[in-house]
């Protein structure tokens, strides 16, 4: 075709990846289709080369994903106790706390996680005060891990120690087992750092009269499938990590009748039931343990891509894939949203907590097309919450066709974050959460939005190509 022919015709345009000509074709009247493309990997040449390396691999990598996410759909979570931590978590000593994201040291740990470790060794009786439950950290006398070393999980700074009570998640087609504490409800709690004699006080009552009660009534239950309380829950407007309204009346629904069977007196009974009515969230500490669960059974699949963990300790951001263990890490990022009134966002410790398993398992931020009414909390409009649920598709090797989103034409959550796509695509997965104070004892001081670090997976890539180069040798 000549030139003088081509423009002698209407021209359709077509704008590929840059968006700063759309204003142009706006102003113009222009008809004009906007593509939004970029280079894979953002056209970094070094990470483009190890995705090339990994090419000859592609059937086995996309048959073990496949593995790997019908193994987390398959999973069936049922709540069959709550008990102390030292009685039931693998590998748990009277000198053992264990804390939210990659395993650190005290010296080097956040303010929250820091203020939460002071309270736990005073809940335990270890120490008197603060000056006392320092010196006794720094000593070595005391054993600091990750959760997720020992199959639990913990919201914000995480603490576990050996006499809080957890709930129990037994995974009845896997067979395996996930663990995660009470959760106290908002504000000053352990698990933003507070360690005050009220916050002390309040894990004292759920470890004397709340464990009983809801232990007792769990085995009159036979057990509490909270996989469907999540799938009703995503259709009642939660996401199941920062909205948690309809899940936790769900579960109170479910639990109420066998509290009010059990033995204990009257009083403790009622309490008990108004503990779970007037805590909203308290469903976070289910839905936390049952992801956990579902994703440690796509543990230990040759070739998998697939996370099984996103976790934060305040310090370092990281994840773990389906085929290794090795931790993947990074700086964590600060998450960005509403703060509460008189804080600001200097006031924010960074990204902190283990309850990014929710958006690894594909609810949480994943779902927030589910859950408009949770830019309210978090920040953002609703139009953004869409995308986001959208968006994650992209980044993942399935999708779980049981939780849909009814705003989004009931589409299924996606499922199986994929190590590669993320790289390839340069699409983070979104986590919604709150956030600490920076300082020890402060407590939660807003929530909003924040992506992992893109190291972390640039990291994981790296690692997996040289794995493939060591074991085809």
């Amino acid at each position: 075709m000549s030139i003088q022919k081509l423009f002698n015709e209407d021209i359709k345009v077509i704008n590929i990846g840059s968006p700063s000509f759309v204003s142009d074709y706006e102003r113009q009247h222009v008809t004009f289709v906007h593509l939004d493309w970029a280079p894979p990997a953002s056209g970094n040449l070094t990470l483009l080369g190890l995705l090339n390396q990994i090419k000859p691999y592609q059937a086995k990598i996309q048959q073990a994903n496949a593995l790997a996410v019908s193994r987390i759909k398959a999973a069936e979570g049922r709540l069959i106790a709550v008990k102390k931590a030292y009685d039931v978590i693998p590998n748990m000593s009277k000198n053992t706390i264990l804390h939210a994201g990659p395993k650190i040291d005290f010296k080097l740990m956040a303010g929250p996680m820091r203020g939460a470790i002071i309270g736990a060794l005073m809940y335990e009786g270890l120490a008197k005060n603060e000056k006392e439950a320092i010196k006794l950290a720094e000593s070595g006398a005391i054993e600091f891990d990750s959760a997720h070393h020992h199959d639990a999980v913990g919201p914000m700074a995480g603490i576990i120690s050996a006499s809080m009570p957890v709930h129990v998640i037994y995974n009845i087609i896997h067979r395996n087992y996930s663990y995660c504490t009470v959760n106290e409800g908002l504000g000053k709690v352990l698990r933003y750092g507070a360690n005050s004699t009220e916050v002390i006080a309040k894990l004292k009552w759920i470890e004397k009269s709340f464990m009983p009660v809801i232990n007792d009534a769990l085995i009159l239950s036979g057990g509490i499938d909270i996989k469907s309380i999540t799938a009703q829950a995503l259709h009642m407007g939660d996401e199941c990590h920062n909205r948690n309204k309809a899940a936790s009346a769900l579960f109170l629904r479910e639990i109420a009748s066998y509290i009010l069977q059990t033995k204990h007196e009257e009083q403790a009974k009622k309490e008990a039931l108004e503990f779970i009515k007037q805590n909203e969230h308290y469903f976070l500490n289910l839905s936390m343990p049952f992801a956990k669960v579902a994703l440690d059974s796509a543990r230990n699949i040759p070739y998998s891509t697939v996370l099984t963990v996103m976790s934060r300790n305040g310090v370092e951001f990281g994840i773990q894939l389906a085929h290794s263990k090795e931790w993947y890490t990074a700086k964590a990022n600060y998450v960005q949203g509403l703060m509460f009134p008189g804080f600001t966002e200097q006031d924010a410790a960074p990204d902190i907590g283990d309850s990014a398993i929710t958006e690894t398992f594909g609810i949480g931020g994943f779902a927030m097309g589910g859950a408009p009414a949770i830019v309210q909390f978090v920040g953002g409009v609703v139009a953004q919450a869409l995308a986001y649920s959208r968006s994650m598709h992209e980044i993942s090797a399935g999708k779980h066709q049981l939780f849909t989103l009814p705003p989004l034409d009931f589409m299924p959550t996606a499922c199986g974050i994929d190590m590669i796509k993320v790289v390839e695509t340069g699409i983070l997965p979104i986590i919604n959460t709150g956030m600490a104070h920076k300082e020890a004892g402060v407590g939660q001081v807003g929530a909003g939005l924040v992506h992992p670090p893109m190291a972390c997976f640039e990291k994981a890539l790296k690692d997996f190509v040289k794995q493939l180069k060591e074991e085809h040798r």
